[in-house]
């Protein structure tokens, strides 16, 4: 295969992946159907959106046949920012526990 043509991938796996997230978006509409409420219900949400993200990602953007030194500058920054993120909220109840104790 020539490398000006590109490289082709079968048409039954962006069919399969389309299929995959169709369910993904199913189960996301159930959790709300169900009114599941509190950690349970975000916890569910944020993990079915980062499934059909990261599906989107490796299959329709190539990321998947990329080179691994690629995909870890664009994985790698979002990945130390969620640590930031679990660090930051960790914190935040530290803090509202000290005033909480302290102050009310």
């Amino acid at each position: 295969m020539d490398a000006a043509h590109g490289q082709q991938h079968p048409p039954g796996l962006y069919l399969k992946v389309w299929g995959l997230l169709f369910i993904l978006s199913t189960l996301s509409y159930l959790v709300d159907f169900y009114h599941l409420a509190g950690y349970l219900r975000w916890s569910l949400i944020v993990a079915l959106m980062l499934l059909k993200a990261g599906l989107i990602v490796a299959v329709f953007m190539h990321l998947r046949w990329e080179r691994a030194a690629l995909v870890g500058a664009i994985v790698l920054p979002p990945l130390c920012l969620l640590a930031l993120l679990a660090l930051m909220l960790l914190e935040a109840r530290h803090t509202l526990a000290t005033r909480l104790l302290y102050f009310g």
